[in-house]
């Protein structure tokens, strides 16, 4: 799988007015560095809202167009910019890239980074303006080492462009940004655990509120935005408005497009920019190219190993967050992975809560001994040595870990696919019971959630 396959070549048909952000990539994946990217129409965006906008009109037209958060949540970004203070005597104020990319099978914002870094650059300058905020960091996952020496070349390119830097485009606006790697920390795509890695601190999420617009970094007013996210800025901005909804696809409730992929045995793994309320079906088919020879597909996840798993049915939902919605999970990063026939279920969910019990920052007690616990008894299940009530227990915990029962969404979704692997495959976990084991009470029976 590379990072720049975008499907059957009569599907690749990128323009600036359908793909604004992948249509400069180059055909050969190497990096668009300034002098092409400015070639490209590269920081003319940037040009138009420092000479024509006020910053108050940059974040108003964000807010009409519709742009969400890309990182899996789906704030409006709009109404979170605007939740920084008005103050003008308030002059310390920072903006904060997350690129602390680690939901598994997820690869959109390293493509972003490692091929497209102006871009980013531009969305950020574009969006320091508009909140003024006169310093900027990206905060990157610490494996992402190629992304990091592009992106530190394009800052200093920048800087040597006088679009960094004292007195901007001849503004009078100064912005100062860094790139900051950090130590391979899950939590860290929590924007409060990241704050807190970026002070040097252990990244625990902070209680909420104050929210980071009015405390965030070292106490001062933080937006905290994910690359893909502020990529979307520089065509709202130099295009408008209607335009940018006007990619959606009739239906769909979120604006523009989206990078969406899928992994596993397919045809084809890939990343593609798509508009919003495609159908997971052509998204499989079309670009993905549906399952390798020999294969079925079982089950897939939209968006990251934190959502629900969905069944072959399911394939005609539209891709964005309340078409997903409707089938019971989340769209999350938009990156799908395709489940085969070969798979274990209990072994597959074995894997993923290994991996958030590994990933918890132990801070709240659900999140830092039950997710354990469902490893130790997913493992006597996978291993057939399960007794009776360990299904039980299982939902219990998904219950008591479930939205709204622990200190940061962290449980939540790790514990989204346990409760939709049994949903649809109980028989495989039911299967992991041995014969002859005793019946041990379980965590909870009935479970009755919020009660």
């Amino acid at each position: 799988m590379t990072l720049t396959s975008f499907g059957p070549a009569n599907l690749i048909k990128r323009s600036p007015e359908t793909h604004p952000l992948t249509w400069r990539l180059r055909d050969d994946a190497e990096p668009v560095w300034l002098d092409e990217y400015q070639a490209k129409n590269g920081y003319a965006a940037a040009r138009k809202a420092f000479a024509d906008m006020a910053q108050d009109d940059i974040v108003q037209t964000v807010k009409d167009a519709g742009l969400k958060g890309r990182g899996g949540a789906g704030f409006p970004t709009g109404v979170k910019w605007g939740l920084m203070p008005k103050d003008e005597s308030i002059n310390i104020r920072y903006l904060l890239c997350n690129a602390d990319e680690m939901e598994p099978n997820t690869w959109k914002d390293r493509m972003l980074m490692e091929q497209l870094p102006h871009l980013l650059i531009e969305g950020m300058l574009i969006s320091a303006r508009a909140l003024k905020t006169y310093r900027g960091y990206i905060f990157l996952r610490g494996e992402y080492t190629t992304a990091a020496k592009h992106l530190n070349r394009a800052v200093e390119e920048a800087k040597a462009a006088g679009l960094l830097g004292k007195n901007i485009l001849g503004s009078g606006f100064d912005f100062e940004l860094f790139v900051h790697t950090g130590a391979g920390r899950y939590i860290c795509g929590e924007e409060t655990a990241l704050i807190n890695s970026l002070e040097g601190r252990r990244a625990n999420p902070r209680s909420k509120p104050p929210f980071p617009a009015a405390v965030g970094v070292w106490g001062k007013p933080t937006c905290v935005n994910n690359v893909e996210t502020l990529c979307n800025v520089p065509a709202i901005i130099a295009d408008g408005v209607d335009w940018y909804k006007s990619l959606a696809r009739e239906g769909s409730e979120d604006m523009g497009t989206k990078l969406m992929g899928f992994s596993g045995k397919v045809k084809n793994p890939g990343l593609w920019e798509l508009p919003f309320g495609v159908t997971a079906r052509e998204l499989f088919e079309d670009y993905a190219g549906g399952m390798r020879d020999g294969y079925t597909l079982k089950a897939w996840q939209p968006g990251g190993a934190g959502t629900g798993f969905l069944l072959p049915e399911h394939l005609d939902a539209q891709m964005y967050a309340g078409g997903i919605g409707k089938v019971g999970t989340r769209m999350g990063t938009g990156l799908a992975m395709a489940v085969d026939n070969t798979v274990n279920m209990v072994s597959l969910l074995r894997n993923m809560e290994q991996f958030f019990a590994r990933e918890s920052c132990g801070f709240c007690t659900p999140c830092r001994d039950g997710l354990p616990w469902s490893v130790k008894l997913l493992m006597a299940l996978e291993n057939g040595e399960g007794r009776e009530g360990d299904i039980e227990t299982l939902l219990g915990l998904v219950g008591f870990l479930g939205p709204g029962k622990t200190f940061c969404a962290h449980a939540p979704g790790a514990v989204e696919p346990l409760g939709s692997a049994i949903k649809y495959f109980r028989s495989e976990f039911e299967a992991g019971i041995a014969p002859t084991s005793a019946a041990v009470p379980p965590l909870a029976r009935p479970i009755v959630v919020g009660a």
